[in-house]
Order: structure tokens, then C-alpha cells, then sequence
């Protein structure tokens, strides 16, 4: 069991959820001020994707990520920044013509998903570990060894710690192999993602299973979406893990009652306590993931 957690809050995603919730910040100063309200609601690290403003829809604008951290950091708010590295990966088919690619993909290269990251230079970016059908239809995430290899090398040249991002066991083996050549530094630090489909199920034994296969001294933390996000709270806790909560994964605090990310995040904070463990400080989880101290 672990007894000092971090908390992160997964502020806003990728998915088509702006129009199922008032909630889910679009906007940089929207995903900045959703970002300070987690950080007072006890989350130690945001997550942080950006929109495009006007549409919702997913962006990788640098200039986006840029004026969402500027935000944050104006407020004097102590919180760890974590942005995401997995945008670009997106590839839709038409199942009758499979080399004609259909309007959503977005798919670009290992080193086309990092300007941001050379640019804003976070405490931590993730690293998606491997293709998968994502959900069903003809959606694709993709994320071959040889882009893993190219990003993961990048990431490291840039003294970033990469959270190591797993939708199922393969993923996790091939971080094992990224380790192994030399291409992740400790500590490395995983996030679990659980009940993607048609990823990893949100089952405690392939949780465990999981757990066992990470490398000596991992760090890691775990979630699960919709529904089965706040018993993965606790399950995450109990297997000596942390933990992820936020409105990219799920967007409900009960039954047809819509949640805020701070809301989300007291949640996280009372289970936490509920079982007898602390919930950890910016500076004690930059500690404990091997991040640079704040500046």
C-alpha cells in the first residue's frame, strides 16, 4: 500500500467531450485556471492537453501549450507540469480501403510530437508506448517501436522525465526494452491506463499483473475511466501505486451529476485519507519522480 500519493488531475484530453459537459476547459485561460483549481483542490501534477479555442477540437498548437503554462505560472501556483506527447498518433481508415485514410487522422512523426516539449521544457511529458485500435471502428493510435525509439531519445536529450504511458502488456514490455537500451533514466515513471478500449480492462488482476511486470525502483500510478475512476483511486493505492483523476477520463462525480476537476480531485484526496494514507505536495512528488526542483 502506498502511504504518500500524488495526485494528478488530467485536465481536458483529446476526446469529443466539450459538448457532453460545461465543464471541460477549452480555452488556455480555461485549462490554466481548471489547472490552479486542482492545484488547491491537493493535486501535486495537471496533465495537461490543449484546444483549439474556437472548435474544442484537439490541437498541438505550441502556442497553445505555451500561453496554458505562461497562465499557470503568472498565478505563482506550485504544481508539477506534465504535457502531453501523444497527440499525432491518430489514424482513421475506411476498413474497405485501408491505405485511404478518413478525416480525424492525425499522424505525424516521433519528433513532430515534441516542439512543445523543446520549447516550454516541463517537468514531465508522456510517452504513448505502442499502437492500438482505439475503441471501435477503424480508429488507430499508432506508435511504432522506431517512433518510440526516436521520441524516447529526444525526450532524454532534453532532460524531461517522460511518464511512460501503457494501454496493455505488450506496451509495457517495449518499455522494458527502451530501459534496456539506455533510452529511459531513472526512476522511470509509468501511468497504468485501464479500460480503454480495446486496451487493458479495468480488472484488478490485469492491474496487478501489470504491476508485477514493472521494472526494480518504477514509479507509477494508475487510472480507469468513467464510472471505474474513483474505485481505481483506491485500487491504485492499495497495489502501492498513484493515482489520476480529472475530466479527460471521466466527467461524472455521481449518477448524472457533472464534475468539475477540483471536485474530482477533493474526491481523490478523501479516499486517499479515507485509507490511511497522506496526500503528497508538489515538492515531495518532484522528489519522489526524480524531477528538478522548482525553480
Amino acid at each position: 500500500m502506498n502511504q504518500d500519493v500524488i495526485i494528478t488531475c488530467a485536465l481536458t484530453g483529446a476526446g469529443d467531450t466539450v459538448g457532453r459537459s460545461p465543464h471541460v476547459p477549452v480555452t488556455p485561460e480555461q485549462i490554466a485556471a481548471s489547472a490552479v483549481e486542482a492545484a488547491g483542490a491537493g493535486a501535486a501534477v495537471v496533465h495537461i492537453h490543449v484546444r483549439d479555442p474556437e472548435s474544442g477540437a484537439p490541437s498541438r498548437d505550441p502556442r497553445l501549450y505555451r500561453e496554458v503554462v505562461e497562465r499557470i505560472r503568472e498565478t505563482g501556483t506550485d504544481v508539477v507540469i506534465n504535457l502531453t506527447a501523444g497527440m499525432g498518433g491518430d489514424l482513421v481508415i475506411d476498413p474497405e480501403a485501408p491505405l485511404k485514410q478518413l478525416p480525424g487522422t492525425d499522424l505525424v512523426g516521433g519528433l513532430e510530437r515534441l516542439p512543445h516539449v523543446e520549447d516550454l521544457l516541463p517537468d514531465i511529458c508522456t510517452l504513448d508506448c505502442g499502437s492500438l485500435n482505439f475503441g471501435d471502428g477503424s480508429n488507430l493510435y499508432v506508435s511504432t517501436p522506431d517512433m518510440l525509439r526516436t521520441g524516447a531519445k529526444r525526450i532524454q536529450e532534453l532532460g524531461v522525465r517522460p511518464e511512460l504511458e501503457i494501454f496493455d502488456t505488450g506496451q509495457l514490455w517495449f518499455a522494458k526494452q527502451l530501459l534496456a537500451e539506455g533510452l529511459l533514466d531513472d526512476p522511470t515513471v509509468f501511468q497504468l491506463c485501464m479500460g480503454i478500449p480495446w486496451g487493458a480492462p479495468a480488472d484488478p488482476g490485469v492491474l496487478q499483473a501489470m504491476v508485477n511486470m514493472l521494472p526494480e525502483g518504477a514509479r507509477w500510478a494508475s487510472f480507469a475511466l468513467g464510472r471505474m475512476q474513483m474505485p481505481w483511486v483506491a485500487q491504485s493505492i492499495l497495489l502501492g501505486g498513484h493515482v489520476r483523476v480529472g475530466l479527460e477520463d471521466n466527467l461524472y462525480l455521481g449518477k448524472g451529476v457533472k464534475a468539475t476537476n477540483g471536485q474530482l480531485v477533493e474526491r481523490a484526496v478523501r479516499i486517499t485519507e479515507a485509507l490511511g494514507s497522506r496526500v503528497a505536495s508538489p515538492d515531495e512528488a518532484r522528489q519522489q519522480l526524480g524531477l528538478r526542483p522548482r525553480i
